[in-house]
Parts: C-alpha cells; structure tokens; sequence
C-alpha cells in the first residue's frame, strides 16, 4: 500500500526444492504472527484479521549481482533521479543492511549516470547448491571495488523502474536480480512509503534537554544520510538481541544493522545509527516510517561511538557530531514552529490509536486534528474485559487510564479538535482479554459473523454501565484538563431510536451539546441505513459525520471484507459506495452537519480525495505517513478547482470518447 510497505514482516525462503514447497508456504502463513509482524499492524492501526497473505512462488535466480531500486531519492525524495544499489552475489546482503553497496544515481528523464559510489565489497551472499543454505563469502580482493554493474546493466534496470513506476502511477521501490548470464529480473515492487506518499520533505525533531548544549561543531563520525531529521540523546550500543532491553526511550540507537525483530526498539529511539547499510537497508526503510533521523553504512559507528556520551545526529546529511550542539537545537526549534504545511480549505486530519506518539505525529505531520482516535488500543492496554474491571470493582482503574491516554492526544493537537470514537467493542476482538471469553463466548455474543454481530453503538443501550465509564472519562478530560477540544463519535450507527437513547445516556454524564457548544456529536456512517436515514439523524442534532468506507463497502456490496475468497468484489471505488457518500454530504451540507472520513481509501487511492474535494467534504482524516502526501494533493486539487472557473474544465477520456470533467464529476455524484 502507499501508506505501508510491510517490508520485511513476512518470511522468504530461498532455493526451495519440490518438497519443501508446501512447508516453505506454511512458513510464510505462519509468520502474519510473529511479534514484529504484529507490532507493525499495531503500530499502523490495521486490525489483524484484515491482513490478508497470498504466497508467491518464483524462479531461483542464481544471482552474479544484485540489489534495490527506488525511482526517485529515498532521502531526499527528488522525483527526477533513481537510485540503484548493488552487490555481489544475491540482494538478501542490501536489503537486510549486512554491506554497504554501490549506489547509482540516474536522471530519470535520459538515463545518464549521474554519480556513481563504488563500495569495497567484502562480503557477497551465493547459495550452496547442495544444502540449499544461503552463504556468506569473501569476496576476492580484486572483485571487492569493482563495480557490481556495468553502465549498460544500470541503464536498463533504471529504464525498467521507469517503466514499472508508470504502471502503478507511484514511485516504487523494487528489488532486481542479475544473472550469470547478464539477464536482469525484476523481483518485486512496492510503492516507496515515505516520499511516494509524503510530497513534502519536513524535518523530524526530537528535542534536547535545556543542559549540556556547545556550539562546536565536531563531527566524530560520517555516514549515509537516509531519514532526515536532528536528534540528540546518549548513545546506546547493542552489539545483539539478548541486549535490546537496555535501550530506553530518546537514546541514539548504535548498532550493526538492524532486522524487522527490532522494530519494537527503533520505536523507541531518538536515532539510529548503523555500520552497514544502505539507502534500502532494512533499518533505513523503517527509521523513514517511523520519522526517526537515521544514519547508517557509517562502518565504524559501534566501535566509536562506544565510549561517547551524548551525540548529535544529522539523518539528512548523514553527520555524528560529539554533544548536544546548541545551533542545531535553536535549528529544531525553529524547524518545528516555522510554516511546514500548505494551506488548503478542506482540513486535513489524522487517524490515531496509540496516545504515546501522539506528540511526535502531531509535530511531524502538522495536522489540523484527529479525525479519528481509536478506543482499542487503551483497551489492550488495559488487558482486562471492561465487565472484568467492573466485576473487580475497577471503573475508576478504567476512566483514569482511558482519560490519561485521550488527554494526551487532545493537548497534543489542541486547538485543533481531536473526534474519539467510542469502542467498537467487536465480540470476537477482545477475547484474548482478561475475562474475554467469560463475557463474550460464553454469553453467546460471538454469533457467526461478528462484523455484522453485537458491535457498536448497540451495544451502549445494552450494557450502559460499560458506556457511561467511558463517557466520565471524556468528561474528566475535558472539565478537569480543559481540553474543550475533545469531541465524540458513535460507531456502527444503524437506527435512530437507538442513537436517540444512546444520547439520553451522553446527556445524563454531562456530555450534551445543546448545553455545552463547545462540544460535539459524531456518527459513523458505515451502515446503508444511517446513508438513506440521514435526513433523519441530522434532524436528531448530530454535528457531524465520518465515513467509515471499510465497512460501508461491505455492507453495500454484501461482501465480507476479511473473507479472502471474494475480496475481487470488495472495492470501495464501487460506484454504488461514491453515490451513498455523495448523497449524505448532499444532506449534511442542507443540515450544516460536518462531514468527514476516515476509512482507508483516502490514504490508498488519491482519486478518492478529488471525490471528496469536489463534493465538498469539510475535512479527510488520513494515516499518519499520508498527511502531507494528501495536504498536497488536496492543495492542488483545490486550485484546479479555482482554475476551472477561470480557464473552464479540462476534457477527459471516459471509456472510448471524451467528456467535459466537471460532467463526469457531477454524473459520478449524480
């Protein structure tokens, strides 16, 4: 997806014979539920059970070079110039970040090498072809500063990233192969997640303690610069996994190179810093998603770094510096308070579910709100069903958790409004709770298809206690910590005498509108009743509504999202899906309701965002990594807009013949 890569969740198994096939493939199945792999859904907000695994069995290719290719920079993101890095032997030694490899840059437009940097390659991965294990050899000291691609090899891979990037429309990040005899495959492609979604390069931050700050500037170390930003903090060397329980929070991370088992630790560091690597190495992809400054191919960095202090790191241009550099800090600052974002009349918000980076996604992204913030995750948090916490005589334990965790995120984005969503309590979700099975299982509450089961906000007017804890939860935010910011929204809404009771409650723990106007009443619209009911809930004073298309588009077309065997028919770009839309804003917009949504298609598809501009939806709630990608997107299709009452529409081709764009626009919402 252009919002997530998934890179290196998932097992590979190479030169596999005939009957190691079936096993290899369980292998793979079985790594969806490996702790990075489940860290990774948790830390992008997708629910397990929507991650879906399709297997793909290729040719061995016995490799003389190989590598990665990104069609534009990954480190700066110019769209003009590919980069290419290469070694001996197969790709596993560049992607997982075990050499520092060639690099190739070429200008995109006519295939000239730009720069060329020729690594001393030491060590290349082959196969033995009769274990099947992978190898790692030497390699011969008059191969080593060879260039691992000729100038032709280098043109006609660029050449094919072109091609391949036309075709998905979005820069990509592909894995190639070379072998013995000069043939070039292509292994795989995936959109490129940072700057393929991110049109915007803005600096991540993370901020110096007041103490301990000079102004000399002493770079003790150089690397290559692969996830902008400025960081500081003690440095941390962890030579192995045994040690990862020693880094904490804000420490430069020092090591070798990183694997996907990492990941749980890069989140937490200010830094990374590595000896191997390159542009695509594992721990360069991963530090772009999480918006950690990252440096690595450094070669020496956990020998020097190992008796240092406190470092500066420069992940834009790849420079150590020795402290806490005072310039570089009033740098930070000011990267943080100066204009990074461009403006646009549709606001843009993110979707969240972990509190605890909340600041950091609020600073980075500069988005306008959340548009969506999750229950969920205080809930796993918790690690107890919320009827468990009231059996122990918990409630307080749960309000105070879920209003420490809700505040947070509203101070973090205040002024801007932050739209909690009340938990979406799905049966079968959270039987891994304590007490989960008792109160959901043995209740009979796990009915044979859950999606459409005991859910949402039907469950408020059957279990009131459990809502009512979590509406005193709002109300400690926003009456104790002043966060008047903090707003509301009902999942799975399906009828308006339920909405209407399921308010009574909200009106009873002080959350009420109509007293307060500084606070606001959400609906989800994911259910074809709340679309052709919406005259109705609008009337009901709802102030807004949110789209979630996940579930619309399910129950719109009668396709079970999580049921891979129809999944061709699940397409929330069906026109039957864009009409429900179109016709609730149509309804809202006479009501003066907020619309809004915060499904995933806006952060998959770009022409869903031109849909909604030109309905006129008053904001799009995006995830994290796509804020700035579709800020610029919504920019320019709001000028294009402007554009079109001055210069007249643009014609367009709508199967074998042409039409104004405005009609077909207007025909799509029609």
């Amino acid at each position: 997806m252009p919002g997530a890569s998934f890179a290196g969740q998932q097992e590979t198994f190479l030169n596999v014979n005939r009957e190691g096939l079936l096993e290899a493939v369980r292998k793979c199945w079985s790594s969806l539920f490996t702790k990075r792999a489940i860290t990774y859904r948790q830390e992008k907000g997708f629910r397990h059970q929507d991650v879906l695994i399709s297997v793909a069995v290729q040719l061995m290719v016995e490799a003389k070079s190989a590598g990665v290719m990104f069609t534009l920079h990954p480190a700066t993101g110019d769209t003009s110039k590919i980069m290419i890095e290469a070694n001996w032997g197969l790709g596993e030694s560049v992607v997982s970040g075990a050499v520092t490899p060639d690099t190739y840059v070429v200008n995109k437009s006519n295939l000239e090498i730009i720069d060329k940097h020729i690594a001393t390659k030491k060590v290349e991965y082959a196969l033995n072809p009769n274990t099947g294990k992978t190898e790692h050899l030497e390699v011969p000291p008059e191969r080593q500063k060879i260039p691992a691609l000729t100038d032709e090899e280098i043109k006609r891979i660029a050449q094919y990233g072109k091609q391949i990037e036309k075709h998905y429309k979005t820069a990509q990040d592909i894995e190639w192969a070379v072998d013995q005899k000069r043939e070039i495959y292509l292994l795989q492609s995936r959109p490129e997640t940072v700057h393929g979604s991110n049109s915007e390069n803005t600096e991540k931050i993370t901020q110096a303690p007041q103490s301990e700050t000079t102004t000399e500037r002493e770079i003790i170390l150089k690397g290559l610069g692969v996830s902008p930003g400025i960081a500081f903090g003690p440095v941390k060397v962890i030579k192995d996994l045994d040690h990862l329980g020693e880094v904490k929070k804000g420490d430069i991370l020092v090591t070798r190179m990183t694997t996907p088992d990492w990941v749980p630790v890069m989140q937490k560091a200010a830094a990374i810093v590595t000896d191997e690597g390159g542009y695509t190495c594992h721990a360069a992809i991963v530090s772009r998603e999480l918006g950690v400054p990252c440096v690595v191919g450094t070669k020496k960095a956990t020998n020097v770094l190992a008796g240092e202090g406190k470092v500066t790191v420069d992940g834009g241009k790849g420079l150590i510096y020795r402290g806490i550099l005072q310039a570089e800090k009033e740098e930070a600052v000011t990267a943080l308070v100066g204009p990074t974002t461009l403006p646009t009349a549709t606001k843009i918000y993110v979707n969240l579910s972990m509190p605890e980076i909340a600041e950091r996604v609020a600073k980075q992204t500069q988005a306008d709100g959340v548009g969506l913030l999750r229950a969920e995750h205080l809930m796993i948090t918790l690690g107890k069903h919320p009827r468990k916490l009231i059996e122990e005589g918990g409630e307080q334990e749960m309000i105070d958790q879920f209003a420490d965790g809700v505040r947070k995120v509203a101070d973090a984005f205040s002024p801007g409004p932050v739209v909690y969503r009340f938990l979406d309590f799905k049966p079968d979700e959270f039987l891994a709770l304590e007490g989960g099975r008792k109160y959901e299982e043995e209740t009979g509450h796990v009915g044979p298809n859950p999606m459409i089961g005991y859910r949402g906000q039907f469950r408020y007017i059957k279990e009131p206690d459990v809502f009512r804890l979590e509406c005193r939860a709002i109300k400690k935010v926003r009456d104790e910590f002043g966060l008047k910011n903090l707003w509301v929204m009902l999942p799975f809404v399906q009828s308006v005498e339920v909405f209407r009771k399921t308010k009574q409650i909200m009106k009873e723990e002080g959350l009420d509108p109509e007293v307060d106007p500084d606070f606001q009443i959400w609906i989800m619209v994911e259910v074809p009743s709340s679309v052709l009911l919406i005259d109705k809930f609008c009337q009901e004073g709802i102030n807004g509504v949110s789209f979630g298309t996940n579930d619309l588009t399910m129950l719109i077309l009668g396709v079970d999202r999580n049921d891979a065997s129809v999944q061709e028919l699940y397409d929330e770009r069906n026109l039957a899906v864009l009409r429900a839309i179109a016709y609730t804003i149509k309804i809202c917009k006479k009501y003066g309701v907020t619309t809004s949504i915060c499904g995933q298609a806006p952060s998959v598809y770009p022409d869903y965002l031109e849909f909604l501009v030109r309905l006129g939806a008053t904001s799009i709630s995006v995830n994290p990594d796509t804020v700035l990608f579709s800020r610029h997107m919504v920019a320019k299709i709001e000028r294009k807009l402007l554009l079109e009452n001055v210069t007249g529409p643009s014609r367009i081709r709508v199967g074998k013949s042409f039409m104004d764009e405005v009609e077909f626009w207007k025909l799509l919402q029609d």
